[in-house]
Order: structure tokens, then sequence, then C-alpha cells
């Protein structure tokens, strides 16, 4: 399998004033391959959701690389980080991170009003909201909808751009166990469809969807499967 991410060494610790350093991150490798699924377990406070949003370019590290489709990621200014975010990674957030008074339609348009990718834009909020099931959703305002379909909205968001990876944390945290396996079956079926899927989760059913699970305790990896 082709990887998709390539991580060495990776490290992050947290300074504070007055405290001695935290390491959230310790020493880290890992590769993901093209089109996997990858889960990442461990209780909070292990490491998950910084080794999540470092991939996801939102955290720097202290130390290591990470090579996201053979571009080395740690070496980029603001200003590429940001332009290559936008168009290779769609995250989608426990809280699902939407506009409440927005509808779907808007909601979902929202990546694409900062991309440089030649994309017809009504063709692709269509695309990506018929890829979750929510097409009759688009004119709904996102307030008055499940969590579910406000997740679903939130996946739409995260694929419409056609990004290359997905990063989901905790995706169904806040969610009814139905609606929590029917979102885990989506993320499944975007890996099948070639997406590389990273999701940092509690839940144990959640995980067993994957096609690898590791586990993270004190910044590092102790075991997968």
């Amino acid at each position: 399998m082709e990887n998709m991410i390539e991580i060495q060494n990776l490290n992050k610790t947290y300074k504070l004033k007055d405290a001695e350093p935290t390491v959230a991150v310790d020493n880290m490798c890992l590769t993901i391959g093209k089109g996997e699924f990858l889960a990442i377990e461990g209780v909070s406070g292990s490491g998950k959701s910084t080794l999540l949003n470092m991939i996801g370019t939102l955290d720097v590290p202290t130390a290591g690389s990470i090579r996201i489709a053979d571009n080395e990621i740690t070496k980029m200014s603001a200003r590429k980080l940001a332009i290559f975010r936008n168009e290779f990674i769609g995250f989608v957030l426990q809280d699902f991170a939407l506009i409440p008074y927005n509808t779907g339609y808007e909601n979902i348009e929202v990546p694409l009003l900062f991309t440089k990718k030649k994309l017809n834009r009504r063709e692709a909020i269509y695309e990506a909201a018929e890829k979750v099931g929510i097409t009759k959703l688009l004119k709904q305002r996102v307030n008055t909808m499940s969590g579910g379909q406000k997740q679903r909205v939130a996946i739409a968001r995260a694929l419409v751009n056609q990004p290359q990876i997905i990063l989901a944390d905790e995706p169904t945290g806040a969610l009814d166990s139905k609606t929590k396996k029917d979102i885990v079956d989506l993320l499944r079926h975007i890996a099948d469809e070639g997406k590389t899927v990273v999701m940092v989760t509690h839940d144990e059913k959640a995980a067993s969807v994957a096609d690898r699970i590791i586990t993270i305790s004190d910044g590092r990896i102790v075991a997968e499967k």
C-alpha cells in the first residue's frame, strides 16, 4: 500500500509558565496508507487529538517531521499550510462546528469560498450532499437538524473540496448508538472509495470498523491491531 502520511520522530511539548513542560506526543513514528481507515484510541490526555491536529496542520510539532502525499508540511510557511490544508484535508469534529442559522448548503459551501481548485460550486455541494444522503436538507437551517443530520452536513463539508484525507475527531461522541453506527459506516464507505480516514475515538465499536487501530498512552503508541 502506498503511504499517504509518514510521521518520523514526532514530538510535541507544551511549556507553561511556572510549570514543568508537558510532553503530549513523544518521539512518535507512524505511517498511514493511501485509502486506509485508521482509528486512534486512548484515554483523555493521551495525545490523540494533539497528533490529529499536527497531521491536520492546525498545530506545529516541537520536533520531527510529517509528510503528506510527499509534502513535508513541517517546513511549510503559514500561508502555504493554509492552502495545503484547504486542498488536501477535510475535518469532522465532535461538536460539528457548523454555522447554526445557516442552511446545510451554506455550511457545506464554506471550504469552496477559500479554494483555488476550479470546481463548479453548486455541483460540488450537491455531489457531497448526495454522498452522505442529505440532499433534502440543503435548504434547511442547521439549528433545526438532529445530531446525526448535523454530522452528515459536517462530513459533506469535509468532502466538498475533494480532499485526499479526512480527519475525524470523536465524530460519534455526541450521537446516539444507531446514529453512531450510521456515521462510522459512512466514514468506512468514504475510505473504501479511496480517501484516507484517520479517526480519534473512545468508542471501541466505532474503532472496530477501521482497517487498523492504534492505542496511544502518554504520547506514545503502545498497541496496534
